[in-house]
């Protein structure tokens, strides 16, 4: 009988047990170029965030033309009595046009609806909902255009590489659409191919955009939080890497390397084919499973949907801490769970990375979080960029009332939360506050799992869940992080008060499962809707 032997990639990162071809990282043939690749992105960002003095060309006009007359057609139909007596119609109809404007616009406003459906609990609802469907349902383009793309990139014709490349897409998105296929030396893969065009109309997107922020600054009450121009900057940061997939594939290898040192077995990351990777087409080994919302099939499957979010959250925080590198876009779009409970990550075009002192700052502001030590939270906040380097930090902590018990949010009147998000806004403009690219994509990726702890583990113990990470993270890795941060590890305690008094719980509280916070956040958002539906 043949002896079975384990891939030799698996030796140094996490990729499936089956191996359609096997990754040796020192004859990976797009490799070399990548650090190029990379700092060349890095180095447009600003290049392309500089507003200009005139508008640049007529992408303004068509961007505003699409957008007013979503807006427009609604508010008029709204103001004719057009939707029904059924709670939500109207947001929902908004919502549907300003979608459909969004795929009419193409790739880099189909990435901002991408980041609205990863936001549950920060957009309304019915927004969120409606722009899941730019996660992988938009128009795909016609199978001539794909052709022409996989044959000008590989150099070859079609039928010379692949035996069967299926004509109609599985998933299409912003930037790009994956096929099934078979390549001519039999393995079943996936292949994604960049949409034509689509480098030159994101950096045209990004310039108008650039032109248009500062005009937005202190106009509309949302932005004025968001800064605008900083805004843009990070969009232009997170996107523009994911125009070259030889970056993409990059990152798969990386990611992977990364979950094998930890020792993570929860989750698997495809391969990357080790030459047919070029910047508009990234070839990659094809793995299947559950959709991520398919809690009934999981189930069914003896799946333990509790262990699939503590292991998103593990995985999460132990990547940005220990190695500074996580994948950077979380959605139900970019994951299967397996028929044996692990996790294949998928889509690695934007992946977050925090090196040397920023990586350490981030796990100063971890500590300060599980230990409440709010000064350290600060301080590690304006290292990462999030608050200028000359501020005072004791100021900002009296203003925001951090030094205070917090006031739990369920005891106060619509009247009285809005006033509060309008003093802590008033007082984070004052300090010249903004989002670094890194800590956004982190708390974008928390975003998505509260939503996933709705679905696949509602009733889990929050606290005692973030107790029991907390005691496990400081198990595994307290010796070395302690001694990169010069304290003794063994001295530090976990005290929860900070993060019950994120949730607004009382100090005494001792569990809060999440149909319990969901309840909580029902009742704060209909206050406020009522406070404002009763001042118009």
């Amino acid at each position: 009988m043949a002896v079975m032997t384990e891939p030799a990639d698996r030796t140094w990162g996490a990729f499936p047990e089956t191996a359609p071809w096997v990754l040796d990282r020192a004859d990976i043939a797009w490799m070399p170029v990548v650090d190029r690749l990379r700092t060349a992105a890095r180095d447009e960002v600003p290049v392309l965030t500089r507003p200009s003095r005139i508008p640049p060309g007529a992408r303004v006009a068509t961007v505003a033309a699409h957008l007013t007359r979503a807006v427009g057609t609604w508010a008029w139909r709204k103001r004719r009595g057009a939707f029904d007596t059924t709670p939500g119609a109207s947001t929902a109809d908004l919502s549907r046009r300003l979608r459909r404007g969004a795929e009419t616009l193409g790739p880099t406003y189909i990435k901002l609806g991408q980041i609205i459906s990863s936001g549950e609990g920060l957009f309304p609802a019915a927004l969120v909902e409606e722009f899941k469907r730019c996660r992988d349902q938009v128009p795909a383009e016609p199978f001539d255009v794909v052709r022409r793309t996989v044959e000008e990139d590989l150099g070859a014709r079609l039928e010379d590489v692949f035996d069967h490349f299926e004509p109609t897409a599985l998933a299409a998105a912003s930037i790009a659409q994956v096929h099934a296929a078979r390549l001519r030396t039999g393995e079943d893969v996936v292949v994604k191919v960049q949409r034509p065009a689509v480098a030159t109309l994101v950096r045209k997107d990004l310039r108008a955009m650039a032109w248009l922020a500062p005009h937005l600054v202190g106009r509309i009450p949302v932005t004025a939080l968001a800064n605008p121009p900083a805004l843009v900057e990070l969009f232009a940061e997170t996107i523009v890497e994911e125009l070259d997939f030889r970056l993409e594939a990059a990152n798969m290898v990386d990611v992977a390397a990364m979950l094998h040192d930890l020792g993570q077995q929860g989750y698997v990351v495809p391969r990357p084919h080790p030459r047919l990777v070029t910047r508009r087409v990234l070839v990659m080994q094809r793995v299947s499973g559950f959709n991520f919302d398919d809690v009934a099939g999981m189930r069914d499957a003896g799946v333990d949907t509790h262990e699939v979010v503590r292991t998103a959250m593990v995985a999460l925080m132990e990547g940005a801490l220990v190695h500074g590198i996580f994948h950077g876009d979380l959605h139900g779009g970019n994951l299967f769970v397996l028929p044996d409970g692990r996790t294949a990550l998928l889509d690695f075009g934007i992946v977050g990375r925090l090196t040397g002192e920023r990586r350490l700052a981030f796990l100063r502001l971890m500590l300060g979080a599980t230990t409440n030590d709010v000064r350290t939270q600060m301080a590690a906040l304006r290292d990462l960029g999030a608050l200028p380097v000359d501020t005072d930090l004791d100021a900002v902590i009296r203003d925001l009332r951090l030094d205070q018990d917090p006031i739990d949010p369920t005891t106060l009147t619509g009247e009285e939360m809005v006033a509060e998000v309008q003093r802590v806004v008033k007082a984070m403009l004052g300090y010249g506050a903004k989002m670094p690219k890194e800590l956004m994509l982190y708390v974008k990726n928390m975003v998505f799992l509260d939503g996933a702890i709705a679905r696949l583990a509602p009733d889990l113990d929050l606290l005692a869940e973030i107790g029991h990470i907390s005691l496990m993270f400081a198990e595994r890795h307290g010796e070395r992080l302690g001694r990169e941060l010069g304290i003794d590890h063994t001295q530090v305690e976990v005290n929860l008060d900070g993060v019950k008094a994120g949730f607004g719980l009382e100090k005494d509280v001792q569990g809060l499962t999440y149909r319990e916070l969901q309840a909580r956040r029902e009742l704060i958002q209909k206050r406020m809707r009522d406070h404002v539906e009763s001042t118009r």
